[in-house]
């Protein structure tokens, strides 16, 4: 079956890249993350890996063109693989004779003439952006047999970054489902599999395209053992010779976006790794025998899944172990929860923190907000206690606009920000989101209290678009919503401080007089980075954001 090529999102909005080099030709049979070409945007060189196994057909641009990310690069013919739960169509194309060819492994499949029936193909999961690889089954929207429509929600999924919904690109019916809820479905693989109108190639022409297909199939294997054997040939002799490594050329090692993510998972220095293709170019066998324990006959480095969607008991995405009379249940860490563990992680390991506690009456400021609230409502406006938090973080931030800063990587550079996106987190269904207010220095208190209750109402459903996510400069974590009073919060990096809300609690107060009074206490708990902040610095600040919570009066006439 021939299948464009989609040039996938590469990433830091970038859009078009011109071709530098293509490492394939026209009529080459190419292997799953082998590189098909090298290209450059603005910021880079990008290789450019393929995700299927087949034969290049056609590519769309020459050397030094302008290719378009989401736009097809080239057209291969899909060789049929004997492991795959599905080939990706059941029935081909009709035309009115039967022949055949099969040429360097793949197939000119026989047809003849056709009559009006169903057809059977599979939805491929399409690219969904940001770099993204594969993601996690959460919910099917539909089951096996439901008649669907165009555009229809199929299933939701879950990335590191957001909960996407998956639609529909046919109507027809569902006729297989190719993960279970908590499986991993990779990018560019089979989905499920659709039964729609169309047509169906007569009795003659199947049986004949089934023979075909097989020496297709049989063909392919032949080619990738004959690629594999000798690709390990290389490995091992690359290995012995560890000069051929691009550490020891003290240049950055060429392999694929797939190739790394494989050395990441094995705990592997990809640099260390001799390559053993063209240019010392490092593939998955290269890895998987670098990993293998010398002198070993058995490679004993687990191996990563291939594209064929395969639903096993081990892939669910909880397992039970019973160890000594006792179940213990094992839950892999996945999506947003795993990007959070990595982000905190870099975070603390990169950020000297240090906390800052004080505490807020509110009393007035609740007063003018159940003073305001009701009369915003019939205008359809949630007024919250947030949208005078943020607002009046923003006009103090105008006179400490150091805590609306980012350092660079190695903090040589400080940039600072006009713009103040603040980020509220919340604790959404799909783990913790840190969605961003922008231009809160531009906006008034109702304009930030319209943004933020659609912002958290997308959040909690894990529905938060990602620009959404992106450009924070400072962050709130409003923790008192749930409960606690202090804590010590992680900087959301590259920012330099965040702070936390403790619940609000009536507590007895000495007044002007020296009385005893019920007050609203909120205790907040800062932490910033002490590279770029000083405790003198943050608590000045703190001080100026107090006086125009405390004195709401004081806010209002601040604002611009």
């Amino acid at each position: 079956m021939k299948q464009d090529f989609i040039l996938p999102d590469i990433g830091e909005g970038i859009v078009e890249c011109e071709i530098v080099e293509w490492l394939v030709k026209e009529g080459e049979l190419i292997s799953e993350d082998q590189p098909v070409c090298d290209v450059m945007t603005d910021k880079a060189l990008v290789q450019i890996p393929a995700v299927h196994n087949g034969v290049v057909s056609k590519l769309y641009y020459a050397k030094g063109d302008i290719a378009k990310v989401h736009a097809p690069l080239f057209e291969m013919h899909l060789t049929v693989d004997n492991s795959s739960s599905s080939n990706p169509v059941t029935v081909s194309d009709t035309v009115p004779q039967i022949s055949s060819t099969v040429t360097e492994g793949t197939a000119t499949i026989a047809k003849s003439t056709s009559v009006s029936r169903d057809i059977t193909e599979d939805f491929i999961l399409p690219d969904i952006g940001e770099g993204i690889v594969e993601c996690e089954i959460v919910e099917w929207l539909v089951a096996e047999g439901d008649n669907i429509e165009e555009d229809q929600p199929v299933c939701d999924v879950m990335t590191d970054k957001a909960l996407v919904q998956i639609p529909a690109k046919y109507a027809g019916v569902v006729s297989k489902l190719y993960y279970a809820k908590g499986d991993i479905a990779k990018v560019h693989a089979p989905l499920f599999a659709i039964r729609r109108q169309g047509d169906e190639q007569s009795p003659t022409a199947t049986a004949q395209s089934a023979v075909t297909s097989q020496v297709v199939a049989t063909s392919t294997a032949a080619s990738n053992t004959a690629t594999n054997t000798a690709a390990n040939t290389n490995s091992s002799a690359a290995n012995k010779a560890a000069a051929n490594s691009a550490a020891a050329k003290g240049v950055k090692a060429l392999a694929s976006p797939a190739v790394r993510r494989l050395a990441r998972e094995l705990s592997i220095d990809i640099q260390l790794v001799p390559g053993s293709g063209d240019k010392g170019r490092v593939f998955k066998d290269d890895v998987h025998a670098f990993a293998k324990p010398s002198g070993s006959d058995h490679d004993l480095t687990p191996k990563v899944n291939d594209l064929t969607p395969k639903v096993t008991a081990t892939s669910a995405a909880t397992s039970s172990v019973a160890v000594a009379n006792s179940t213990h249940r094992v839950e892999p860490i996945r999506g947003i929860k795993a990007a959070m563990a990595r982000q905190m992680s870099d975070s603390v390991a990169t950020i000297p923190h240090f906390t800052y506690c004080e505490e807020i009456d509110l009393t007035e400021l609740i007063a003018l907000r159940n003073q305001l609230k009701d009369q915003y409502a019939k205008q359809g406006v949630k007024l919250t206690m947030m949208p005078f938090f943020m607002k009046a973080l923003s006009l103090a931030i105008n006179e400490f606009p150091v805590m609306n800063s980012q350092p660079n990587a190695d903090c040589t550079e400080l940039t600072y920000f006009s713009a103040h996106n603040i980020g509220i987190a919340v604790d959404s269904k799909v783990g913790l989101l840190v969605p961003n207010v922008k231009g809160c220095e531009q906006k008034s208190i109702v304009e930030i209290a319209n943004a933020l209750t659609k912002l958290t109402e997308a959040a909690r459903e894990g529905r938060v678009s990602p620009a959404d996510l992106k450009g924070g400069t400072i962050t709130i974590s409003n923790i008192g919503a749930i409960g606690g009073t202090v804590a010590t919060p992680i900087i959301n990096k590259p920012e330099v401080a965040i702070v936390a809300l403790g619940k609000v609690q009536a507590l007895p107060r000495f007044d002007a007089n020296a009385q005893v009074v019920a007050r609203q206490i909120m205790q907040i708990s800062w932490s910033g980075d002490h590279r770029i902040i000083d405790g003198g610095t943050i608590a000045r600040f703190t001080n100026l954001w107090k006086q125009y919570l405390e004195q709401p009066s004081s806010m209002l006439v601040a604002m611009r």
